[in-house]
């Protein structure tokens, strides 16, 4: 056949020509028969989500992937390429719950887990044909009738064997982990379903002393926070070690506070008129500060290293969490704390914020298994708030607020209006909270991830010694279990008094121990 040239010849229609040949000649099986016997090279595609049709980034990853097994392949090696489909998780429950009109947690459990699960399964091949034209028709070549899905029971089981592998390496633990929670659904929710709904509202912003135990001035830190309910948790405060900090005396009590010297301007002053103190209101500093220390109201008695904060001892807001004061209640450091808003103090309450828990956990406030999470399921406050039992957590703030007031540690109320994350099913406002999760100890192997990217080959090079260096000297302990109805189930059977722990690493013990036959 003439070869086409010049203006008349068309990429689209040449390419067509091309797929065209390589069907008929069958070339990709063709290929894999002709390098049978030879030096093996694995290839399982990253699967992508089949509830959603292919799209840029899909197809531009693909032709990299199709690169290099082609490069393979013309080395003689034989080359198995697999493509996958991701069945489970949120995508699936997302479509799954429009479609069948479910709003919360409770209507899956009325329905039954069982037919929930058989509907996701009904769906998760919804666009398989459009995947196979789209891949096929930008030239790559994959296998698709040896595909693999993440819901078939013999990669379930291979997700259980290594599971199994690491509780045999005494690398998993049961812990917690802060996520955003629906009170409303009574579930934790992705970051993913957090950003779905985010509403501009007003919140009560207070600041709450904190008089540090023996110090010579009596002063007391300032802390300012958005979320008055989560108070009654307070178990520390951390400060940046990096920042200037200031002790100041309210000339009109003798109280004296210790805030970032950046954030003086944000302690209360007296109004010039009516004598009463005003707090800078929506967050923004009040015109009388607006160049920092009101010297009318405040004098200056010293200027201190945020270092030589970490460590002091303070009395608690509250009473609830007593027991543990010989290791909680203190000052502790760290650089997430910033001088861009509040007084550069910052109340940490473990069980609802993620920075919270962390730098708690590293200064030994808490233990990873022994976290008091004092809210419910439901958001309301449980038996060991005594004071607020029973109240839903944003119902209380007004409350919290004044029992804080009566007990003389309100510096400052006012209000913020900011942006705030909403449950997408039931419309109620989201909280962070501490939820049950299991984790792989990722920091107790890390030595051995940074010698074994050594060992990788990277392209471009760069991506090794930077990126993916950094992203593991960096890499925290693993949370890999989920608050998901389908998805691959955590393989641990636990006994009611949490003593004995069973891990089923394969379908057989399974069936052996529990006398089931699993349908396969």
């Amino acid at each position: 056949e003439d070869v086409c040239e010049g203006k008349d010849f068309s990429f689209p229609l040449e390419e067509q020509r091309v797929l065209e040949l390589w069907s008929k000649l069958d070339a990709f099986h063709e290929q894999l028969r002709r390098t049978e016997g030879g030096e093996e090279f694995i290839f399982y595609d990253g699967p992508p989500f089949a509830t959603g049709l292919p799209h840029y980034g899909h197809i531009l990853a693909g032709t990299i992937k199709d690169v290099v097994t082609r490069h393979q392949s013309m080395r003689g090696r034989h080359v198995m390429r697999r493509f996958g489909w991701d069945c489970h998780g949120l995508p699936v429950e997302f479509e799954i719950d429009k479609l069948l009109g479910i709003t919360n947690r409770q209507q899956v459990l009325d329905l039954g887990i069982g037919k929930y699960n058989e509907t996701c399964r009904g769906i998760v091949t919804k666009y398989v044909a459009e995947w196979e034209a789209v891949v096929t028709r930008t030239g790559r070549w994959i296998d698709f009738k040896a595909d693999y899905k993440t819901m078939d029971i013999n990669f379930m089981e291979s997700v259980w064997w290594v599971f199994g592998q690491l509780w045999d390496k005494d690398l998993v633990y049961k812990g917690f982990k802060v996520m955003p929670y629906s009170t409303g659904c009574k579930t934790a929710l992705s970051n993913f379903e957090a950003g779905l709904d985010y509403r501009t509202v007003p919140d009560p912003a207070v600041m709450v002393s904190f008089p540090v135990i023996g110090d010579a001035d009596n002063a007391a830190l300032v802390a300012w926070t958005t979320t008055p309910w989560t108070l009654p948790s307070n178990l520390a405060l951390c400060v940046n070690a990096n920042l200037v900090y200031a002790k100041v005396k309210d000339r009109s009590n003798g109280t004296v506070y210790i805030v970032a010297e950046s954030r003086l301007g944000q302690l209360p002053v007296k109004a010039k008129a009516s004598g009463k103190k005003q707090a800078p209101s929506k967050g923004s500093n009040a015109e009388a500060v607006q160049g920092g220390l009101d010297t009318e109201s405040y004098e200056l008695l010293a200027k201190i290293p945020g270092s030589s904060l970490v460590g002091l001892k303070y009395t608690p807001l509250f009473d609830f969490f007593l027991e543990l004061q010989d290791t909680a209640f203190r000052v502790i450091a760290d650089n997430y704390v910033t001088d861009d808003s509040g007084t550069g103090v910052v109340h940490c309450a473990p069980a609802f914020g993620e920075d919270d828990h962390r730098v708690c956990l590293s200064a030994g406030i808490i233990e990873a298994s022994g976290l008091v999470v004092a809210v419910d399921d439901d958001g309301h406050f449980i038996e060991k708030i005594s004071q607020f039992k029973g109240r839903h957590v944003k119902e209380a703030d007004k409350d919290i607020i004044n029992a804080v007031k009566d007990k003389g540690r309100l510096v400052s109320k006012g209000s913020i209006e900011h942006s705030y994350p909403y449950c997408w099913r039931s419309g109620t406002p989201l909280i962070y909270r501490a939820v049950p999760s299991w984790f792989i100890k990722v920091e107790k192997i890390r030595d051995q991830l940074l010698e074994c990217n050594k060992e990788t080959y990277w392209v471009p090079d760069y991506v090794k010694e930077k990126r993916f260096h950094n992203w593991l000297e960096g890499a925290r302990d693993w949370a890999v279990s989920r608050s998901r109805f389908w998805g691959t189930p955590l393989p641990v059977w636990i006994s009611q008094d949490g003593e004995e722990i069973v891990v089923m690493d394969s379908i057989e013990k399974l069936e052996r121990l529990s006398g089931v036959k699993v349908n396969i």
